[in-house]
């Protein structure tokens, strides 16, 4: 059940997203709406999958990489839908709902399953579910602030290019993008930081100990630094700062799944690296 709930999800995800380029290349104004009424079921059967999964093994599904990506590709969902409820920041659906989608495809060639690490770890409380959930959460908010971070760049080369065409009609205002960047990275932030101290004394208390060379502290200390930077970069006030700011969002998070993927690559199989 949880599988075909999963797949109901996709499908809603990929048809929201197309729903949302239709809308951008046709100015189509209803579709935005039935775009959100569509990512909203996706939502609840991704909701209702995740739930499956922990009647049906038993656990939450936050290890292995495709039961982590599948929560990972549902926060990134949710984070769309809140957006779109709040006036005019819907379209960010536009880089959003097509990360989510692609997220939880690649949760399905990975398996959304348990794995063999998953039965063998040992669960100590609900420290490492809420390590786990509260790094999703410093993932996902990166994701949004590289959405609107992007968003901005467009629209800001658009703009300054005097072309006020569908992207000047469909995306949100830069003041409203530059707002959004900002305060997905104050949220994800400090709920990386927190998930990074609790694993860090989860690992000390059940072990084994993580070392600095471990792929799981590297990689979320490289982005614990991307959030630093794309922050500092807003310092300033002005468009050159936030133009500034959104560059630094959109490079950190490439910076951050390039690094994802070397490290995951050059990590033993089986090794449980996400």
């Amino acid at each position: 059940m949880s599988a075909t709930l999963h797949w109901v999800a996709l499908a809603g995800y990929a048809l929201a997203a197309a729903l949302l380029g239709v809308s951008l290349a046709r100015s189509a104004r209803r579709l935005p709406a039935a775009a959100t009424a569509c990512l909203a079921a996706a939502v609840a059967a991704h909701a209702g999958a995740l739930a499956t999964f922990r009647a049906d093994f038993g656990e939450w599904p936050l290890v292995g990489l495709g039961p982590s990506l599948s929560v990972l590709a549902l926060l990134v969902a949710v984070g769309s839908l809140l957006l779109a409820t709040l006036g005019r920041t819907g379209p960010l659906g536009l880089v959003l709902v097509p990360v989510a989608a692609a997220l939880a495809a690649v949760a399905e060639v990975a398996g959304f399953r348990p794995t063999p690490l998953a039965q063998e770890l040992v669960f100590r409380g609900p420290w490492f579910v809420l390590h786990v959930v509260l790094a999703m959460a410093g993932y996902a908010g990166l994701t949004v602030a590289f959405a609107a971070g992007l968003m901005y760049l467009l629209q800001f080369r658009q703009l300054k290019g005097k072309r006020f065409g569908a992207v000047f009609r469909f995306f949100p205002p830069l003041d409203t993008l530059d707002r959004i960047g900002r305060r997905a990275l104050l949220v994800g932030l400090p709920c990386l930081t927190v998930a990074l101290l609790l694993g860090w004394a989860w690992s000390e208390r059940f072990g084994p100990s993580m070392r600095p060379g471990n792929p799981k502290v590297v990689w979320g200390v490289i982005t614990w630094f991307v959030f630093v930077a794309a922050l500092a970069a807003r310092a300033g006030r002005g468009a050159p700062d936030a133009r500034r700011a959104a560059l630094v969002s959109v490079v950190g998070f490439a910076v951050v799944v390039a690094a994802y993927v070397l490290l995951r690559a050059g990590e033993a199989r089986g090794a449980g690296f996400l």
